[in-house]
């Protein structure tokens, strides 16, 4: 399980360093321009990313900062943003190869943003939905580039498992 969740993170990070490359490619008024996609924009989507990663890395870890509304903007800038991305990115990395198997079978609890609710549950079903929001939301990002015309990147795990740091995974 250790290793499907080590793919994961670093698929992750491939995933984000192709869409902010792309996301790069826009006009300072293409990145801010409301789509109709559920974070508005570019900006909004990419950030929201990063809001639900560190709030639910705060959760796993008790560290780092995060804010308390799913539509924070934390960098209105593409570059603080891509920094702020890469530095998530490799902490999420680095606290999942930290982790056992056994961590992985154990539970947490958590205070929810949305509605303040305590829930405790099994970690690795909680990482599960990290990766797949990320996903979710990216495909919003994907969708928001077609959206401008632009030709977007593709994003599916069998090409990360393609590449060279990805086929230790496939």
């Amino acid at each position: 399980m250790k290793r499907h969740f080590e793919m994961m993170a670093a698929y992750n990070r491939w995933a984000n360093g192709i869409l902010y490359d792309a996301a790069a490619e826009l006009t300072a008024e293409e990145y801010t321009r409301d789509v109709g996609v559920y974070f508005r924009s570019m900006m909004g989507t990419l950030n929201h990313i990063l809001v639900a990663d560190c709030i639910w890395m705060k959760r796993f870890t008790g560290g780092g900062s995060a804010p308390d509304r799913l539509d924070a903007i934390l960098h209105r800038a593409l570059p603080a943003l891509k920094l702020a991305r890469e530095a998530e990115d490799n902490r999420i990395i680095e606290w999942i190869r930290g982790l056992s198997e056994e961590d992985l079978l154990g539970r947490f609890s958590y205070m929810t943003v949305v509605k303040a609710t305590t829930v405790s549950q099994h970690l690795a079903p909680a990482l599960t939905h990290l990766f797949n929001h990320q996903t979710h939301h990216r495909g919003h990002a994907h969708a928001i580039l077609s959206i401008l015309e632009k030709n977007p990147p593709s994003l599916d795990v069998i090409y990360f498992q393609r590449t060279t740091q990805g086929r230790q995974y496939a």
